[in-house]
């Protein structure tokens, strides 16, 4: 499965979020699209729409667990597909910004 390690995305990365609401609301990356894994296959045209064309998908969650199951799945529908190496976890250790929707501080549940 290809990973990415956060230090190596750039600003403006497509980042897709694939953990439940309630952890979305506690916090997120900026500019994230948000489709929980739960709802993943319904949703799944959400995606479609708001990935980059030529770009890459890069799929996080709280530690790499989950986001590897949904990057799996998109490089299987031939979508340029990675896993955020250990998730929001090691997003918010190395000191990238965490926010709520409201655009304040959040953390990572």
């Amino acid at each position: 499965m290809p990973t990415v390690e956060v230090g190596d995305l750039k600003d403006g990365d497509f980042l897709l979020d694939v953990r439940e609401d309630d952890e979305w609301q506690a916090g997120h990356a900026e500019g994230a699209l948000h489709i929980p894994i739960s709802e993943f296959v319904a949703r799944y045209g959400e995606l479609t729409e708001a990935a980059p064309q030529d770009g890459r998908v890069n799929v996080i969650c709280r530690s790499g667990g989950r986001s590897a199951q949904v990057a799996m799945y998109l490089v299987q529908q031939g979508v340029d597909a990675v896993n955020v190496d250990g998730g929001m976890q090691v997003w918010a250790a190395s000191g990238r910004p965490v926010v709520t929707d409201e655009g304040t501080a959040g953390f990572v549940l």
